[in-house]
């Protein structure tokens, strides 16, 4: 089958055939034709096959066939993602497919200054993408209008609501026309009972695509671990990176702090790298990513808040320098590898205190990940677990408020000002070494 069999106009065809492409991938498939009927779908798909597309072309064409009536232009697709990264992608996307069609589009998330998006909803767009966090910031000033909206997409939902977004999601939904007033779309990587619940209450009778088992990855991505002890973690990334050559590697931590720290060891050891995760800002993120795609940086060093969003053409490696909290973001971080069919290497440098987070992930996958040890770089057996800290990056609620401009946490921060002055000395001092020993162990 061929993108010319799923019904897309001419303009979207021509659009495709500038990005290379002829054969559409099993999610697309599936999607493109329910989508342009106008149903509700919910699919699932391992990341790296193509849902973005599967959602955006069929989008355009049924804005495209049936346009607004005169005046200003009113939102009348929605996209809901998760990160800013995610955001940008998809925005990308709706650019790209959409280059040969009169229809304008705006992407909004925080962490960079809202008068210039303002600007451009004034201007009318019909495609928004949207974080949560900013969209609400948005709708308090009155400064966009969700009530004509026709096309709701909810990408990677599972981590929206992993991530702490179901209040916003909600609040969101409160400003769009009722539920059978619109096609609504639920993308995920993975699905839970949590997202069933979301789609019983979301989509209405929705067509139901999965075009791999859930929780799997890409059969493409060749897995594999290597026992180290927790100190020689860094010393044996370098050795891999320098004598194997890698020239463009996606390494995780579990904490910003810890990325920042592996980033500036790893440049001590001659490696171009950075660092990506909520605690930067919106300018540093887009410069480490755009040098990462350029081969001036090396390695970048990202917090989970990368997992998702992250689109590079053909990246060889991700290494999981520690194992997520969560045994399914494991399954998101390897997915930047082994994308659009091509191969993937995953690697997970593991220490005896992270065997328990190796059995979860194994458990999720229904399998086991090949395990080897090299030589030089043996465990000790005699080095005892040590406790982790719980959370993933300090904490998912507010790593994903940091990701769409820490509303929240500025707020609590502007409204507790005056109770933390007004704190005895001896309670500040206590926190202090509060935060001091959390630093200590990772915080």
């Amino acid at each position: 089958m061929s993108f010319n069999d799923l019904g897309l106009s001419a303009e979207l065809l021509r659009a495709v055939s500038e990005q290379g492409y002829t054969t559409p991938t099993p999610i697309q498939r599936q999607a493109i034709p329910l989508i342009l009927e106008g149903r509700d779908v919910m699919a699932g798909a391992q990341t790296g096959t193509g849902k973005t597309a599967g959602f955006t072309l069929p989008l355009l064409q049924r804005l495209n066939d049936n346009p607004a009536p005169g005046g200003k232009r009113p939102v009348r697709a929605l996209v809901l993602t998760p990160t800013r990264e995610l955001a940008a992608q998809v925005g990308e996307s709706v650019e790209t497919y959409g280059r040969h069609l009169s229809l304008r589009s705006a992407v909004i998330f925080g962490g960079v200054k809202i008068n210039p998006q303002i600007q451009k909803l004034r201007q009318g767009i019909d495609i928004l993408v949207a974080t949560p966090g900013r969209l609400l910031d948005h709708a308090s000033q009155g400064t966009v209008d969700l009530s004509r909206v026709e096309i709701l997409v909810l990408d990677e939902a599972d981590r929206m609501l992993d991530m702490g977004f179901i209040h916003d999601i909600r609040k969101v939904l409160a400003l769009l026309p009722q539920n059978e007033a619109r096609q609504n779309l639920l993308f995920s990587a993975t699905f839970s009972s949590e997202i069933k619940q979301l789609a019983n209450r979301l989509l209405n009778q929705p067509e139901l695509i999965e075009v791999a088992r859930r929780n799997t990855t890409a059969d493409k991505i060749a897995q594999v671990v290597h026992p180290v002890d927790r100190k020689r973690k860094r010393e044996l990334l370098s050795h891999m990176i320098g004598s194997r050559n890698w020239r463009q590697v996606l390494v995780f931590t579990r904490t910003k702090h810890g990325a920042n720290r592996l980033a500036q060891q790893l440049e001590k050891d001659g490696l171009s790298a950075a660092a990506i995760h909520g605690n930067k800002s919106q300018g540093a993120r887009t410069r480490a990513l755009a040098g990462f795609k350029q081969g001036d940086i090396r390695v970048l060093v990202a917090t989970d808040i990368a997992a998702r969003g992250l689109d590079i053409d053909q990246l060889p490696h991700v290494v999981n320098f520690e194992l997520p909290n969560v045994p399914e973001d494991y399954v998101h971080r390897i997915g930047r590898t082994g994308r659009a069919g091509n191969e993937g290497e995953a690697v997970s440098l593991v220490c005896v205190d992270e065997e328990k987070l190796l059995r979860d992930i194994e458990r999720l996958l229904k399998k086991k990940i090949p395990s080897q040890v090299l030589e030089g770089y043996e465990p000790d057996p005699a080095i005892k677990a040590e406790p982790i800290q719980n959370g993933r990056n300090g904490g998912g609620r507010n790593r994903a408020r940091q990701g769409n401009g820490g509303r929240q946490q500025q707020a609590a921060r502007r409204g507790n000002g005056n109770a933390q002055r007004a704190k005895p000395a001896r309670q500040r001092s206590a926190n202090a070494r509060g935060r001091q020993k959390a630093t200590l162990f990772g915080g």
